[in-house]
């Protein structure tokens, strides 16, 4: 029988000199434009939508929903067609990310442009869904970059520990950014909020007048800033980072189908526990948090202090991300995986308990923040231990890390919506209206309860999937040596 041709395309000196820290570090900025561009939306979008554009709140919620619909759709085949992708000079994944760079920002900078005498909801359910699919065409290739970067395990953890700081860097900058458009949102609102006291007491609504000016140049300007941060790391990336082949590369294997491909990662045990875990701890974060600046307004008296304790989550997070990846050197990634997402459920019953302290608020935020870290480095820092013992266990079946990658991403969107979508619709049973001034307490009993309650259930169901994960020290020491 005919053996198949392998071709061994790897430098084995590169791979023992390991992974250079300029390389780490420019494959790290390549995280921030995903990270500065998903948090500036979250923030900002819904109010640019409802205030500024002045669309009803059922046309923001389906332009909302399409777009991590679409988004999530995409993600599964951007992965598959890069998967198939031949190799070119420059690398297979390296020219999705060159292409798609300018019109991920271009897209980007139609989501705060008001169009002219054009219908609002078709124009921005158009642009939300051309972003993320032009997205996923940068984010998933980034992603799949890890497992190309050459050295060994502990060098891509080491890429990923660089990643998951440098990301966490970037949610803050957002943060502020957006916390500055924000801030002269907030002061328009009040102004409004004051004048219908005085003009009607007991109103609760202030009039929808014509689009607000200086609240729309602010959103557009951070746009433009975003928009540059975001091409400017993008360049760093292609030429800081040369992307490297596997070791050893099957030429004449028949490919497989995206659902024969999709089925056998599914089938992959380590893979379903793994994705399972992180789908459910993803899910808590995302529930929780998504409604932090809420909560702070409504349930714990403080609104005005939300960017400051935001701005200590994150600041927590960066600084906890050096420090798992020493802990998880230590100890094993599967044991840091408990202890950093445990440390979330007191932090939030004690805020949850103990309202209106900033003090207890800002020490909780930190402990916060640490978890925070937890969920964002150590699930990407396991994928790799996967996609090896896969390949170990398949090793007719290759270059499938893109698929690998870009079901974790579709994991993380779909979360990311029925969090929104299961958010919203709990808050509009309980009569909550976003234009009010004044809530009652069905709406603060309703915040509490998607700040801690659910989030601790869905956090306990994703430690118990990492229980059951297979794949330990040894066990990666045995898929090393084969």
């Amino acid at each position: 029988m005919r053996r198949p041709l392998r071709q061994d395309v790897s430098c084995e000196g590169q791979r023992q000199d390991g992974v250079p820290l300029l390389r780490k570090l420019c494959y790290a900025l390549g995280g921030v434009p995903y990270q500065i561009t998903a948090v500036a939306i979250g923030i900002s979008l819904q109010i640019f939508l409802l205030d500024v554009v002045q669309l009803e709140a059922f046309y923001v919620s389906l332009i909302l929903f399409t777009s991590r619909a679409w988004d999530a759709v995409t993600d599964p085949l951007v992965g598959y067609l890069v998967s198939r992708s031949k190799w070119t000079p420059i690398g297979k994944l390296t020219p999705w990310l060159l292409l798609s760079t300018p019109f991920a920002v271009l897209s980007y900078l139609l989501l705060w442009f008001l169009p002219r005498g054009t219908q609002s909801v078709m124009w921005f359910l158009t642009a939300t869904c051309l972003f993320e699919t032009v997205m996923s065409c940068f984010h998933v290739p980034y992603l799949s970059l890890n497992m190309f970067l050459g050295g060994n395990q502990r060098d891509r953890d080491s890429a990923t520990a660089y990643r998951m700081s440098v990301e966490m860097l970037a949610m803050l900058l957002a943060s502020v950014i957006q916390g500055q458009v924000v801030s002269v949102y907030n002061a328009e609102k009040q102004e409004a909020c004051g004048q219908l006291d005085h003009d009607a007491p007991g109103g609760s609504a202030p009039p929808r007048t014509a689009a607000l000016q200086e609240t729309q140049k602010a959103f557009l300007t951070s746009a433009l800033v975003i928009g540059g941060v975001f091409f400017i790391c993008s360049l760093v990336l292609f030429l800081g980072v040369r992307e490297h082949r596997a070791p050893v590369v099957a030429v004449d294997r028949p490919r497989l189908s995206y659902l024969a491909s999709a089925r056998r990662l599914m089938c992959h045990a380590p893979f379903q526990r793994l994705l399972l875990g992180f789908l459910f701890s993803s899910f808590a974060f995302q529930m929780s948090l998504g409604n932090f600046a809420l909560f702070c307004s409504h349930a714990a008296g403080l609104g005005p202090e939300f960017q400051h304790l935001l701005l200590v989550l994150l600041v927590s997070a960066s600084v906890a991300v050096p420090i798992w990846q020493l802990v998880l050197l230590r100890i094993g990634k599967k044991a840091t995986v408990f202890i950093g997402l445990s440390l979330f459920i007191p932090a939030a019953i004690i805020v949850a308990c103990v309202p209106g302290s900033l003090p207890v608020s800002m020490t909780m935020c930190i402990l916060m923040g640490f978890s925070v870290a937890t969920v964002f480095l150590l699930p990407w820092s396991m994928l790799p231990d996967v996609v090896d013992d896969f390949a170990a266990k398949h090793p007719s079946c290759t270059g499938q890390e893109p698929l690998f990658f870009s079901c974790y991403a579709f994991s993380t969107k779909l979360v990311g919506g029925l969090s929104v979508g299961i958010s919203t619709m709990t808050l509009q049973f309980v009569g909550y209206r976003a234009d009010d001034c004044h809530h009652g307490d069905g709406v603060v009993t309703a915040l509490i309860v998607l700040f801690t309650p659910a989030p601790i259930a869905l956090l306990l169901i994703g430690m118990l999937c990492f229980h059951f994960y297979p794949i330990d020290e040894r066990s990666k020491r045995q898929t090393t040596r084969q």
